[in-house]
């Protein structure tokens, strides 16, 4: 669990590390609207403030040995993150990735100097070995989203959204793992509400409120290169346990209108998971009452510009 002491916590420590994120407005008197552009982030995903404040948090504790550094498992957005904070701060970084991760995404991760192995043909196996690597090493461990440091960490986007704009009532999130949710929610407790948006092919919080607690779901869909958690994680069950979200969800054929959107209207490169957040808005998942004054985080922008249109 965590909550706002710790976020402003990170919000201290990452300070100078990250970017602080410009909040767009983008609504009218009647719809206040603001966009959260955090796909301008380091790595260009809101995974930078979360990597920075494990790194510099564990080094604060003599737990980050600089001849070992860091280990992900991730190919994605997490990996990319991790091994950017590990250079920044003079570390090795060591990324294991399923054997079958697009050679783009090897390549950048090579770029900011990580080590990368490849390991078997799905996430699981790839986290395996980085466990044991950890076990054999002593390599500190980023979790994509579940480890307090983690969540607290991508939490100061909403201090600076609420920083920003005081009076905003309401943050729409994406949620895949639920780290980005989790640091939101403990931010904006008693501030502003949540709401949280899940594919509809990936409903991992919508189907662990349903349970009463995590549960395993099928991943599919057009966003699940970056949503696509097989569960949710501890730390945002517990937080939504305890300040309940409204928690939404959006088809595919949204997200990509969403997503077009975002291009079209103010030339905004989101990947398919960042544009779920708006997808609430556009699809109608989510409707705001009159004059709620809301923000949309667009968590990212790390997708094929091609596909842009």
């Amino acid at each position: 669990m965590i909550d706002r002491s710790d976020v402003l916590d990170a919000k201290n420590r990452i300070s100078g590390y990250v970017r602080r994120t410009p909040l767009l407005s983008a609504g009218t008197a009647a719809a206040p609207l603001w966009l959260k552009c955090e796909f301008l982030q380091h790595t260009g995903v809101f995974k930078a403030r979360g990597a920075f404040n494990r790194l510099l948090a564990a080094r604060e504790r003599g737990e980050l040995d600089p001849r070992v550094g860091v280990v992900a498992a991730s190919g994605g957005n997490a990996g990319l993150a991790n091994a950017y904070a590990a250079a920044a701060l003079g570390v090795p970084a060591t990324v294991f990735v399923p054997e079958t991760a697009p050679q783009v995404k090897v390549e950048r991760l090579r770029g900011y100097g990580a080590a990368v192995r490849q390991v078997g043909a799905e996430y699981a196996e790839a986290y395996a070995a980085a466990m044991e690597y950890v076990a054999q090493t002593g390599a500190l461990f980023c979790h994509a989203y579940d480890q307090p440091e983690i969540a607290a960490g991508a939490g100061t986007l909403a201090e600076e959204i609420l920083e920003d704009e005081p009076d905003i009532d309401t943050i729409v999130v994406a949620v895949g793992g639920g780290g980005l949710y989790a640091g939101i929610a403990a931010a904006a407790e008693g501030r502003a509400h949540v709401v949280a948006v899940e594919p509809v092919s990936i409903p991992t919080l919508h189907a662990a409120l349903a349970a009463g607690h995590p549960v395993d779901v099928p991943v599919s869909g057009i966003a699940a290169d970056s949503l696509g958690a097989r569960r949710v994680g501890e730390i945002a069950f517990s937080m939504a346990s305890r300040v309940p979200p409204t928690s939404v969800l959006v088809e595919d054929a949204d997200i990509i209108a969403a997503r077009a959107k975002l291009w079209s209207d103010y030339r905004i490169p989101a990947e398919y998971g960042a544009a779920a957040a708006l997808a609430a808005l556009t699809s109608g998942a989510y409707v705001p009452r009159a004059g709620e004054r809301v923000a949309v985080v667009v968590c990212g922008g790390n997708t094929d510009p091609g596909t842009l249109g």
